[in-house]
């Protein structure tokens, strides 16, 4: 009964150690989470910097996971080069030794003042960022104490037989050590946890230091298994290249460290006789070490990873989302950015479609209407994909502006849905009838079709402009075409009715012009329709955020 409730006493105190980080994590991130980026995208001019500044965004983040989504998401979108992107790498992997250092500190008694800290800016906090930083007060006074608590449940069983039998089988075979570590850190997600439990352990005694530098080793090379394993398949060569890049250099150091963990330990001991402060020094030099050795040498070993990681040229199913990286979701900022460039991807598949259309109504082609119909399959696909993906996210992690660009992203894939479905079921109904009744439109008419498509196309790409800087100008222009299209609705039934008097009232005329005009109407109602969901898209959530939206069209009683 005894080992049972120690071992959930142990289970606890780890629970509480990886919520305490990802509190930090999450409370860094809503806070300074853009200030971070930016940041990152300014210092990435050379690799010195890009090293500097790697190791300063994740030092504040506590993970260098998340530093690493940032940088492959420039790289994929072409911002960055391969060379200064793995800098960055490696000045995250310093960055995460710091808190590991720091902790390796007696600094338990400052856990409750943190907490108590942290409470008080939580909740009392006018400001979004100060409630933030005492999300990430709180989680740092937690780690503390799941710290202290570890140690105190450790102690007293380190001559349990049961425990030195599997921490013996560690302590004899570094290999075997180092997978631990590896398979550890890749089921927890953060390096910072398992490197803190080593200490614990060693600091206990019942750990050995080349054990728990075998473990360390492992610790480091599970943290950069993440995003290799998690990450998309179908992502940007760039960003592969990054994440294969890191896990490269960490994986060649393990394999240089590990046989001389039997030098390096009593040098390190005779230099620090603390074990736990001698394994977070491990941790940091061995990070140290990589970047001084890699960092000159990152040029040749970017030209390598293009060999590995060529640039795919194989046809891609246009349904298949290519941005929704799996990893990004642990970092809301970068996972929105990918829904974002999957949303103008539906933009475009949209401005396929509507281009299509003005070639089935006018011109001969039938295989238009059955391409424009499977392209909105392809529009519902995405749809699918990119709402599963932004289901995914942690609320906990995301900020307000988060929140409100999600609502946005729903907002405008969900328009555009709407509109294929209306140029694929109905504008196709209209070219469909005209194409098997052999139809024509007057030249007036035709000219009118194809200046209203013209219109309703420059109207997308205002729809995207939009969207993507959340100008307010240009969501303003765009909502005044939903009354342009209002009035050549209007204008329209005027045009059908003339055209039917001058045709000798169109009964009994026989398929041509006059019949061809009584699709006219039907057709530019519909496409009204069309432009309506592309200004409740893209227009109206930015002009509803600044107060520039009525309520109502209706005057008061």
């Amino acid at each position: 009964m005894d080992t049972t409730l120690t071992l959930l006493d142990l289970c606890g105190a780890v629970a509480l150690l990886l919520w305490g980080i990802h509190m930090v994590q999450t409370g860094v991130q809503r806070a300074l989470g853009p200030h971070l980026r930016r940041l990152l995208g300014v210092a990435l001019g050379n690799r010195v910097k890009a090293l500097a500044a790697g190791l300063g965004v994740t030092a504040l983040l506590q993970s260098s996971t998340a530093t690493g989504l940032m940088v492959a998401s420039f790289a994929g979108a072409g911002l960055v080069a391969v060379v200064p992107a793995l800098a960055v790498m490696l000045g995250a992997n310093i960055g995460t030794t710091l808190i590991v250092q720091a902790l390796s500190f007696d600094v338990a008694r400052v856990a409750p003042v943190l907490v108590l800290v942290g409470v008080i800016l939580f909740r009392r906090g006018a400001e979004p960022r100060t409630r933030d930083l005492g999300r990430a007060a709180i989680g740092l006074g937690l780690m503390l104490m799941a710290l202290a608590r570890l140690v105190e449940v450790i102690t007293p069983y380190e001559d349990v037989p049961a425990l030195r039998v599997l921490l013996g089988a560690v302590a004899t075979d570094r290999l075997i050590a180092l997978v631990i570590g590896a398979v550890l850190t890749w089921a927890a997600h953060s390096s910072v946890a398992i490197v803190l439990l080593v200490m614990s352990f060693t600091k206990a005694g019942v750990l050995p230091l080349e054990a728990g530098m075998a473990l360390v080793l492992g610790a480091n090379l599970g943290s950069a298994l993440n995003p290799v394993l998690e990450g998309s398949r179908d992502g940007e060569a760039a960003g592969r290249r990054v994440a294969l890049g890191n896990l490269l250099t960490r994986a060649l150091g393990c394999a240089v460290a590990l046989p001389c963990l039997g030098l390096i330990g009593p040098l390190l001991v005779t230099w620090q006789p603390d074990l736990s402060r001698a394994v977070a020094d491990f941790h940091t030099a061995f990070n140290l070490a990589l970047a001084l050795v890699f960092l000159p040498a990152l040029t040749p070993f970017a030209a390598m990873l293009r060999r590995l990681v060529p640039e795919r040229i194989a046809a891609h199913d246009p349904g298949q989302p290519i941005h929704l990286d799996e990893a990004a979701l642990e970092t809301p900022p970068v996972a929105l950015g990918a829904a974002g460039r999957e949303a103008l991807r539906m933009a475009d598949v949209l401005a396929e479609m509507t281009g299509g259309a003005g070639e089935a109504l006018t011109g001969g082609d039938r295989t238009k209407v059955a391409q424009i119909r499977r392209m909105d399959d392809t529009l519902d696909r995405l749809n699918a994909a990119i709402k599963a993906y932004l289901v995914r996210l942690d609320p906990e992690a995301l900020s307000e502006d988060d929140e409100r660009r999600v609502a946005t992203l729903i907002a405008f894939t969900t328009n555009l849905e709407h509109a294929g479905d209306i140029l694929s079921r109905n504008v196709m109904t209209h070219a469909a009838k005209r194409l098997k009744r052999g139809l024509t439109f007057s030249a007036e008419g035709k000219a009118e079709v194809e200046a209203l498509l013209a219109r309703l196309q420059a109207n997308l790409s205002a729809a995207g402009a939009a969207f993507l800087t959340e100008d307010p100008r240009a969501a303003r222009r765009l909502a005044d075409e939903k009354a342009v299209f209002r009035d050549l609705e209007a204008r329209a039934t005027e045009n059908h009715f003339r055209r039917l008097r001058e045709a000798g009232s169109g009964h009994g005329a026989g398929p041509g012009p006059a019949e061809a005009t009584a699709l006219y109407p039907d057709l530019v109602r519909d496409l009204k329709r069309v432009n309506d969901h592309l200004v409740a898209g893209a227009a109206y959530p930015i002009l509803e955020r600044g107060g520039a939206l009525r309520a109502s069209r209706l005057e008061g009683p």
